[in-house]
């Protein structure tokens, strides 16, 4: 049997150390290359102002996005204009396409949109732009002045992990002010799966804009309609001050 020295055995623990060192470093690379710069399919329901621009954008920065309404066919001149990574569709391939999930559509729609794919969305993280008014969505509105609008919009699109953004500025602001010199337009953000909202945010970025995490979906509230950030044009560092954030 070979006899080893000093050195020979100093060799294999040096060894031995750096392939435990390896192995555990192993997980940690290939998160970093999952999320680094991947392309995320994305589904759109709701296509017209917001759902158009929002996923225009996305487009833009390489996303493969699926446009979706009613009628899909009307979206035609959309997505030609977008290129090849745009399609259209119904919400159910919307739905199916989509990795991460983008909903713009008049809040008094959400009960029905929750019952109807409730099996088809479990699961998946859903941006949600939406915004109660009432004179549109009727009843519901009481319901989000009096709960909240996220843990609202949670409650009828149930078994998603959702994510509020994008609701808080006209659809032709998000068309100007994206991607302008830093520094950038802030876009409030809130959601109870930190996985989801790390998601939301880095297509927030992709969009063009500078996400700022506000809270869980119970502080949504903050930037929904009447809400101290609603309509409000500012940076990361000014948002932040209003709502008493940490820098």
């Amino acid at each position: 049997m070979p006899q080893h020295g000093p050195v020979d055995r100093t060799r294999r623990v040096l060894l031995g150390v750096g392939v435990l060192l390896l192995a555990g470093l192993r997980p940690v690379a290939a998160q970093a290359q999952t999320n680094g710069g991947a392309k995320l399919r994305i589904g759109v329901i709701g296509s017209g102002h917001i759902g158009g621009t929002i996923g225009g954008l996305w487009v833009k920065a390489g996303h493969p996005v699926l446009f979706s309404s009613r009628h899909p066919e009307e979206l035609k001149d959309l997505v030609a204009g977008l290129g090849e990574l745009a399609k259209a569709g119904t919400v159910d391939e919307a739905i199916a396409f989509g990795d991460v999930m983008f909903i713009a559509v008049p809040y008094g729609a959400l009960p029905q949109i929750g019952q109807d794919y409730a099996a088809a969305l479990k699961g998946k993280i859903m941006i949600d732009a939406c915004n109660a008014v009432a004179a549109r969505d009727g009843a519901i509105t009481e319901e989000v002045e009096k709960n909240g609008i996220g843990v609202t919009s949670q409650k009828y699109l149930p078994g998603t992990r959702l994510v509020r953004a994008f609701n808080t500025l006209n659809y032709a602001v998000f068309a100007r002010e994206a991607n302008r010199p830093d520094p950038k337009l802030a876009v409030p953000i809130a959601g109870d799966d930190a996985q989801a909202v790390q998601v939301a945010g880095d297509l927030v970025r992709d969009a063009g804009f500078d996400p700022v995490v506000v809270g869980k979906l119970v502080d949504a509230s903050r930037f929904q309609m009447g809400g101290p950030s609603f309509h409000q044009q500012v940076t990361a560092a000014e948002l932040k001050r209003t709502l008493s954030l940490a820098p």
